[in-house]
């Protein structure tokens, strides 16, 4: 089972959220929070697996949030999937970079969502792919995250399989594109996240777009 906090100040959207998860025979909610404080807490207390993330909250906003639950060692196994009102929101950025796995709009229907979820959970990076090309601009103009080291300290095939994951392709699709095995791509996918200190998939995103390894043209 695949245990959901969802983190919303609007009441409403919980309980939606809420009876739309318990609706999965794979996943139940094990708390809810309306602010980012809470939303902190609750991951700890209730050893949640996912938290489903509204970035405009009160006391302490998604963002922040997001950063104390990816800051935290206990924590290290809690992934985070940002939902947001408009595909505009330049806090999404920010979000990536506080630890978030992924994020959707909000008006994502209701099958994605728990497909995002499921994705998200299973240590997959998720971007929704509408506004992704205009938030890898912002990347691109913003300071850059600080990370264990840079793309220079990859191997040639390890850059390879850095610019797929960047393009979105998964560890069966990298296996095809390069005559490997998916074991394989997925073990040199392991070994990049360890070289360059990053949680997920999405921040080797981040790092391959901020390197200049892909551009979004190239998307």
């Amino acid at each position: 089972m695949i245990r959901v906090l969802l983190a919303d100040d609007q009441t409403l959207v919980r309980e939606a959220f809420a009876m739309l998860v318990e609706s999965a025979p794979d996943m139940e909610v094990v708390g809810q929070a309306g602010t980012g404080r809470e939303a902190a807490d609750l991951a700890r207390s209730a050893r949640a697996d996912l938290v489903v993330m509204d970035i405009r909250m009160p006391d302490l906003d998604g963002i922040e949030a997001t950063r104390l639950i990816a800051a935290e060692e206990d924590l290290a196994g809690v992934r985070v999937l940002v939902l947001t009102t408009y595909d505009t929101d330049e806090n999404i950025v920010d979000a990536l970079r506080a630890g978030a796995s992924g994020f959707l709009v909000k008006d994502t229907r209701p099958a994605e969502l728990l497909d995002a979820i499921r994705t998200v959970a299973a240590g997959e990076s998720l971007l929704s792919p509408g506004p992704t090309a205009r938030l890898i601009e912002r990347f691109l103009r913003s300071p850059s995250a600080p990370t264990a080291g840079g793309p220079e300290c990859l191997s040639e095939r390890e850059r390879e399989v850095l610019t797929l994951v960047a393009r979105g392709l998964n560890n069966t699709e990298i296996a095809e594109a390069l005559g490997l095995s998916p074991l394989t791509a997925k073990t040199h996918v392991s070994r990049i996240m360890g070289k360059l200190g990053a949680r997920d998939r999405a921040q080797l995103v981040i790092v391959a777009y901020e390197s200049g390894m892909v551009t979004p043209g190239s998307l």
